[in-house]
């Protein structure tokens, strides 16, 4: 093992993880913490913005997603069990675009262009010339290039079950299908759990570390995912049950560590079903635009009842004091949050890391 330039005690941050993902204590939360830095670790100049350029997940100009991937981490402090990371993301749904969506490109994002307009154009082969694949591909080997010894790299979001079915198919299409071809949808998300592995694999065995750990918005040591349905807002308990509990619990126990990305009181109805899949690791509650924030103690019932469960809460934080108020509200079992904070400097994220001990 060893360290890296963006985050030099690498080999201890490791060990914590580990300890901490395997339920051992840390004597205190996992904490991802940021702090700016006065002057950047490398002097690599900028490239000028490309004219009309609107997101950085663009597959546009790759000299500029290199540049950009060049500079991501040299800025910052990452403290506690923060990873310096860059990845080769294209869209929030990479997955759908490498099984034909094409991506359209609007401010801050990229939306995938349903593929199918009817159920007989259900396709989902692997191609290994697809446009976005290959991008994907030569991107991420120029980030491994770029950093080597320096920081690490994630994988791109690639997202599976219901949300890639959405964006092949359409969302209000599906929600048709849901009730007037179900069978269709089981055997469309079987093939599309088969497909998300045979990317996941190849990916997995390019970006795990020297100690075959691997990242997505948390450094784990193993195959490392974050699983989703933000389409569940949309559909009943009972639906969720019926179509993607058994996509999760295949995929849960096809890892070896995994989150849950829980998006919205939309689909705070799901929670039991989520709670149920024993290799389930942890929930990462987002509230959503308009709600109140993640750490409020409107959603503490909810994070109560998951550790209860044995599994594990993300959330973000924004001071000491909303901090307190959770290590005071979950006593030892504060020990199972994950909480990502800003900091103004290390002697500030040192502040932070004294106060969250239990």
């Amino acid at each position: 093992m060893s360290g890296l330039l963006c985050r030099e005690d690498m080999d201890e941050v490791r060990q914590r993880l580990t300890t901490w993902w395997n339920g051992g204590d840390i004597g205190r939360p996992a904490l991802q913490l940021h702090a700016p830095r006065e002057a950047p670790l490398e002097d690599i100049p900028a490239l000028p913005q490309p004219p009309g350029w609107v997101t950085n997940y663009s597959t546009t100009n790759f000299a500029y997603r290199v540049s950009l991937s060049a500079r991501a981490c040299i800025g910052t402090h990452y403290l506690g069990e923060a990873v310096p990371t860059v990845a080769p993301d294209l869209a929030p749904n990479c997955l759908a675009l490498y099984l034909g969506c094409r991506g359209v490109e609007s401010p801050g994002t990229v939306w995938c262009e349903p593929c199918m307009t009817s159920p007989d154009e259900a396709r989902f082969d692997y191609d290994p010339k697809s446009f976005y694949w290959q991008f994907s591909l030569r991107l991420g080997r120029e980030q491994l290039r770029l950093g080597r010894g320096k920081f690490l790299l994630q994988f791109p979001d690639l997202i599976e079950g219901l949300d890639t079915l959405a964006a092949m198919r359409g969302t209000e299409p599906l929600l048709i299908d849901l009730l007037e071809r179900p069978d269709w949808v089981h055997r469309c998300l079987r093939q599309i759990t088969d497909r998300y592995f045979r990317y996941y694999d190849v990916l997995y065995d390019l970006f795990r570390d020297e100690v075959g750990g691997a990242i997505f918005w948390c450094w784990a040591p193993g195959r490392m995912a974050k699983f989703q349905c933000d389409f569940s807002a949309m559909i009943s308990p009972e639906m969720f049950r019926d179509f993607m509990v058994p996509v999760l619990t295949e995929m849960t126990e096809r890892v070896s560590y995994c989150m849950y990305h829980w998006d919205g009181p939309g689909a705070l109805g799901h929670h039991d079903h989520l709670l149920s899949i024993p290799r389930l690791k942890m929930l990462q509650w987002t509230a959503g635009d308009g709600h109140e924030p993640p750490w409020h103690p409107r959603w503490w019932p909810y994070f109560h009842k998951t550790i209860e469960a044995g599994k594990k809460v993300f959330i973000g934080c924004d001071t000491i004091e909303h901090l307190l108020d959770l290590r005071r509200e979950f006593g030892q079992g504060f020990k199972q949050f994950l909480i990502g904070m800003g900091a103004k400097s290390p002697a500030h994220a040192a502040e932070i890391l004294d106060m969250a001990c239990v």
